[in-house]
C-alpha cells in the first residue's frame, strides 16, 4: 500500500513521525547515501521533475507500511531448511512463491527489456512496503493470495479522489478505487499494465506472479535504466510519488542486496505500522488464512432529550469489507431522530470536465521500427473552453497492430499539466504498416473520446552503395569468384530491415527481366534472374547469393531496387579466357 505524506495523507500520525526520526537517525548506518565514489543516492536525491509532475501513480499513492529494515546485516543468509534463523536477520527471509514470482519477474524483464537491468531486490522491497510480502507469504500453490489485500478506498478522505474505474471489478468497490493486491496496484493502472506471470490464461492482480511481472513492467517503461541511480528514482517516485517512499523502498533494497533467503509460505514476518496512522492489519502467521471479518460501526446513538449532541464516531468510515467494497455507515441523526443531510461535496476537477480538445499534435508519421518523432498532445477543457489541470487523460493504442508506447506498453496514463494539456509517451513503430489509432478519454469521467491517427510507413534507403570494388568477371558457363554486396542508408543512417529486389535486366531504358546471361540459382538449382523479398540486415547490408554465367558472352546489368526508390545498377561482365600467344622461337645461330 502507498500513500503521500503530508498533502494527501491525515497529518500528525504518530507512526510516520516516528519513522521519519528513525530514517535521520539511520542515515549514516544503513541509507543508500553517498557512496564510496561519491555518486549521489536515493537518500540525497531530488525527485525529478518529470516524475513527480503527474498525480498518476501504479497505487494511486495509497497508504504503505513504513517499517524499517533491522541494522543487523542479514549476512550471511542461512539456506532453506536449515533450522532456527539467527537473530536480526528474520527480515531477510522471503516467502518462497513470493521470492520466486520476484526473480522469474526479474528474468523475464532482463529478456524483453534487457537495457532496464531491473534486480528482483527492488520488486521485493515494493513487495515489502506495499503488502508484507503477501501478508507474509499468504498464497496458494499458483501465486494467488488465500483473501483479497485491498487498500482503503480513495475517496478523498485523507487519501487522493480516485472515482471507480472498473465497475468493481478488480476491487469490489464500484464508488471509489481501491488498491489491490500484494503490489497494490489501482484498477486503472492494472487495466493496462497487468500481465501474466505464470501462464494460466489471466491477468490477476491478486496473484503475486502476475503482480510482480506487471510492476516489473511498470519500472522499466519509458526506457528506464534501473542501473542508474537517477532513472531508478524515477521509476520509484512513479510507484507513489513520496520522498519518503523513495528513501524507504531505497533501505529495502539495499538490505536485501546483502543478503536474503527463502522461507516457507505463509511464514513471513508482518509489518506493524503504516503512513495512514494504522497499524499492521494483515492476519499473524499462526491465524487461519481467511481473515477475520472487519466490524462495522454502528449508527450514534440518538441522545435522550435535553442531552448534547453525540460526539461525532472518531473511528474511519467506512472500513473495508471481505470482498474489497466497503460497508455504509448508517446516516448520523440529530436529537430529534432527523437524519442530518450530509454536507455537499464540491466538484473534483475532474467533474468539470466537458470535452477534450486537440493540443496541437503535428502529423504523425514514422517507418516501421523507428520511434515517432512527434507526440500527442491533448487538452482538457470545461464548457465554457477553460483549461481543466490535474486531471488523468488516458491514451489508449486500438486496433491490431504492433505500435506501443516507448516502453510496449499500449495504455499510457497522463495527468494535464496547469494548462489543461496531457502530452502521452513517444510513440514507437512496429513492423506492422498503415494507419494507427490513439484515443484520449478521461479517467473517472465519460465525456467523448479524441481519435488521433498515426501512420506507420515500410522501411525505406534512399541510397545504395557497393561495399567492394573488386571486378564481377567470369568465362563462359562458369561461376562468378565475388558475391554482390550493397549497403543501403537513409538519410545518411544504415538502413535496416528494406525490403530489396535483385533483377538481371536487358539494358539500361529496359528494366525487364533478361532471358540469357548471368544467373541465380533458386533451391533446385534452376536458373532464376529476379530475387525478390530481399532484406538488408542489421547493418543495413545485403548480400547476394553466387552469379552463375551461361555461354552468352558480354557486359550484363544487374539493378537492386529497395522500397524508398534506392537504385544501384552492377555491370557483370562474361568472356572466354585470354590465351597467350607461343613466344617465337629463337633464330638461328642465336
Amino acid at each position: 500500500m502507498a500513500a503521500q505524506f503530508g498533502r494527501r495523507l491525515r497529518k500528525g500520525a504518530a507512526t510516520t513521525a516516528v519513522a521519519a526520526v528513525a530514517v535521520a537517525a539511520l542515515s549514516a548506518s544503513q541509507a543508500p547515501g553517498v557512496n564510496d565514489h561519491g555518486r549521489q543516492t536515493a537518500a540525497d536525491a531530488t525527485p525529478s521533475p518529470d516524475a513527480s509532475a503527474s498525480e498518476s501513480s501504479a497505487t494511486g499513492n495509497s497508504p504503505y507500511y513504513t517499517d524499517l529494515p533491522p541494522l543487523k546485516s542479514p549476512n550471511p543468509s542461512p539456506s532453506a531448511g536449515t533450522g532456527p534463523v539467527a537473530p536480526g536477520t528474520s527480515e531477510a527471509g522471503i516467502p518462497a512463491t513470493v521470492l520466486d514470482a520476484y526473480k522469474k519477474a526479474e528474468t523475464a524483464l532482463n529478456e524483453a527489456k534487457p537495457g532496464c537491468n531491473l534486480p528482483w531486490q527492488l520488486l521485493a522491497a515494493i513487495g515489502k512496503v506495499e503488502s508484507g510480502q503477501a501478508r507474509g507469504g499468504r498464497v496458494g500453490a499458483d501465486g494467488t493470495t488465500t483473501s483479497p489485500i485491498l487498500g482503503p478506498q480513495l475517496d478523498g478522505n485523507g487519501f487522493a479522489l480516485i472515482k471507480d474505474t472498473d465497475d468493481g471489478a478488480y476491487d469490489g468497490n464500484s464508488s471509489y478505487d481501491q488498491a489491490v493486491g500484494p503490489m497494490q496496484f489501482i484498477p486503472s493502472t492494472w487495466q493496462w499494465a497487468g500481465r501474466d506471470g505464470n501462464a494460466d490464461g489471466k491477468k490477476d492482480p491478486n496473484n503475486i506472479y502476475d503482480a510482480a511481472l506487471a510492476a516489473g513492467h511498470y519500472l522499466c517503461r519509458f526506457d528506464w535504466d534501473l542501473s542508474d541511480q537517477g532513472d531508478l528514482d524515477r521509476a520509484i517516485l512513479s510507484y507513489n510519488n513520496s520522498r519518503e517512499y523513495l528513501n524507504l523502498v531505497m533501505r529495502w533494497v539495499e538490505y536485501y542486496r546483502k543478503g536474503t533467503h527463502e522461507i516457507p509460505d505463509g511464514t513471513g514476518t508482518l509489518p506493524d505500522n503504516r503512513s495512514d496512522d494504522g497499524a499492521g492489519t494483515s492476519p499473524s502467521p499462526s491465524t487461519p488464512s481467511t481473515p477475520t471479518t472487519p466490524t462495522t460501526p454502528s449508527a450514534p446513538t440518538t441522545p435522550a432529550p435535553g442531552n448534547s449532541k453525540p460526539k461525532p464516531d472518531p473511528r474511519p468510515s467506512p472500513p473495508e469489507k471481505p470482498g474489497g467494497g466497503a460497508t455504509t455507515p448508517k446516516p448520523p441523526t440529530d436529537p430529534g431522530g432527523t437524519p442530518t443531510p450530509p454536507p455537499s461535496t464540491p466538484p473534483t476537477n475532474t467533474d468539470t470536465v466537458d470535452h477534450l480538445e486537440d493540443a496541437g499534435t503535428a502529423k504523425l508519421t514514422a517507418m516501421a521500427g523507428d520511434a515517432f518523432t512527434k507526440r500527442i498532445s491533448t487538452r482538457a477543457e470545461t464548457k465554457a473552453g477553460k483549461a481543466v489541470a490535474k486531471v488523468r487523460v488516458r491514451f489508449t493504442i486500438i486496433g491490431s497492430t504492433d505500435t506501443t508506447f516507448t516502453g510496449g506498453e499500449n495504455v499510457a496514463t497522463v495527468a494535464t499539466n496547469s494548462s489543461g494539456v496531457a502530452v502521452a509517451p513517444a510513440l514507437q513503430a512496429g513492423e506492422k504498416t498503415g494507419e494507427v489509432t490513439v484515443r484520449a478519454t478521461v479517467v473517472g469521467r465519460t465525456v467523448a473520446g479524441l481519435d488521433y491517427k498515426a501512420t506507420v510507413t515500410e522501411r525505406a534507403a534512399d541510397a545504395l552503395a557497393r561495399t567492394g570494388d573488386a571486378a564481377l568477371t567470369c568465362a563462359p558457363g562458369g561461376e562468378f569468384a565475388n558475391q554482390v554486396e550493397v549497403k543501403a542508408t537513409y538519410k545518411g543512417a544504415v538502413a535496416d530491415g528494406v525490403a530489396a529486389t535483385a533483377t538481371l535486366i536487358k539494358s539500361a531504358d529496359d528494366p525487364t527481366a533478361t532471358d540469357k546471361g548471368p544467373y541465380f540459382k533458386d533451391a533446385d538449382g534452376k536458373a532464376v534472374r529476379t530475387l525478390k523479398a530481399l532484406k538488408t540486415d542489421s547493418k543495413g547490408l545485403l548480400k547476394l547469393p553466387k552469379l552463375y554465367a551461361d555461354d552468352t558472352t558480354g557486359t550484363f546489368l544487374l539493378r537492386i531496387n529497395t522500397a524508398g526508390g534506392a537504385t544501384l545498377t552492377v555491370e557483370l561482365t562474361v568472356a572466354a579466357a585470354e590465351t597467350s600467344s607461343p613466344s617465337p622461337s629463337a633464330s638461328p645461330g642465336a
